[in-house]
């Protein structure tokens, strides 16, 4: 997943805000540390394993705080979540993984009732088909991560605790070595991102070699990721939610909840002239995008989807692009956005410009995420333009005719 780019310094000056300096920081965080251990203690967790966890880590990590405040399903329009989540690229090598894994996601479903596009959806969403973790350096350690959170964040305090414990609860049991405690900011770790204590309620070992692995067996992922959702109450066979032309005088009715019937006999259709299913089943009227995007209809599924990530966008997302790896189109009423989308080829092409001019350094896939608009950005500045970061045409344009 695309993270913010913040210089060492930046990240300081943010830390500084919540710690007087970084000499007090380091002191008061060796007695968090003394304190946490005691606890953890009490919670059963050995000081050998203490030891263990903790060797070398003697400071919080300055740019945790950072990105724990950036976070994309909150900060980002709809149609910018969408272009670096839900594209050509990430519909393919759904589509490819489908047919590499068939035997897998086939006990997949028959076990957990779960669609495999929807399991694959998840992996893409989450470590983009596990290509984060073929990137050991992008990855933090996560007792240091969650350690900073506990010991800074007061939001997220008592969340981090807990999932302290539960890491240290994995790392005692020996199911994993210290070295591969590594993730996300927030302690996410492996194909799937599963949080420790989610990993302790729900990990699987699909391939049956007596790990709960999570880490390299993508099977054992997916089928933890397949549980949650089962033991959340996912409805096998149904889906997550229904596209709809909704009558203007509802738009107030955004966040309702009916029945599919009682919603149909207010004006509510299925676009594309399809039926509905389970008409008395509940769903909630949704405008993702504000009143010019496309409704809504969200089904359970779609709240169960949210037990991975609390938010709107990252459920739509994921239900989307399972919709398309199964085969669907694009939403009948487009995401409005305020330029004309580049085609995969075209955003190609800016890519590589933007690296012939010593300013892009990652893929060139074509993925439209914070690295290349931070590129842009810069190539506008350069070229005396509005520093927007947007990928339009007519930038496009510029750029072929500088370069």
């Amino acid at each position: 997943m695309t993270r913010p780019i913040i210089t060492f310094l930046a990240a300081l000056a943010i830390f500084a805000t919540a710690m007087p300096t970084l000499a007090s920081a380091d002191a008061g965080f060796r007695k968090w540390k003394r304190d946490f251990s005691a606890y953890a203690s009490r919670k059963g967790i050995s000081k050998s394993t203490f030891r263990r966890a903790y060797k070398g880590i003697n400071s919080p990590d300055p740019e945790v705080l950072e990105l724990a405040r950036y976070q994309p399903e909150f900060r980002q329009k709809l149609w910018m979540y969408f272009d670096s989540r839900v594209n050509e690229t990430s519909v393919a090598r759904g589509q490819e993984e489908k047919k590499k894994l068939a035997r897998w996601l086939r006990l997949i479903e028959q076990k957990y009732g779960v669609s495999s596009n929807i399991v694959l959806a998840i992996w893409s969403m989450e470590s983009t088909y596990g290509a984060a973790m073929e990137k050991p350096s992008a990855l933090r350690n996560i007792i240091r991560s969650l350690s900073t959170l506990a010991y800074a964040d007061k939001r997220r305090r008592k969340f981090a605790r807990g999932q302290l414990i539960g890491a240290l609860k994995i790392l005692q049991s020996g199911r994993i070595t210290p070295a591969q405690l590594r993730g996300s900011w927030a302690g996410a770790m492996g194909h799937t991102q599963f949080i420790p204590t989610s990993y302790l309620a729900y990990g699987q070992d699909l391939d049956r070699n007596g790990k709960k692995d999570i880490w390299t067996s993508v099977p054992d992922a997916l089928a933890t990721a397949a549980n949650l959702l089962k033991r959340n109450g996912w409805r096998t066979g149904e889906t997550w939610g229904y596209e709809v032309s909704a009558p203007a005088r509802l738009r107030n009715q955004a966040g309702k909840t009916r029945t599919i019937n009682q919603w149909a006999k207010l004006g509510v259709k299925r676009v594309g002239g399809r039926k509905f299913k389970g008409g008395s089943r509940r769903s909630v009227l949704k405008f993702p995008a504000g009143k010019n995007g496309p409704a809504f209809l969200m089904m359970k599924n779609f709240y169960v989807l949210k037990r991975f990530n609390n938010s709107d966008k990252y459920a739509l997302a994921v239900g989307h692009l399972a919709d398309q790896i199964g085969g669907a189109g694009e939403f009948i009423k487009e995401v409005p956005r305020p330029y004309p989308k580049l085609p995969l080829a075209e955003r190609k092409e800016l890519q590589r410009k933007l690296a012939k001019m010593g300013l892009y350094k990652k893929d060139i896939d074509g993925n439209i995420g914070s690295g290349t608009r931070a590129a842009i950005k810069r190539a506008q500045i350069k070229m005396g333009l509005n520093p927007t970061g947007f990928e339009t045409p007519e930038f496009l344009t510029r750029l072929r005719n500088q370069i």
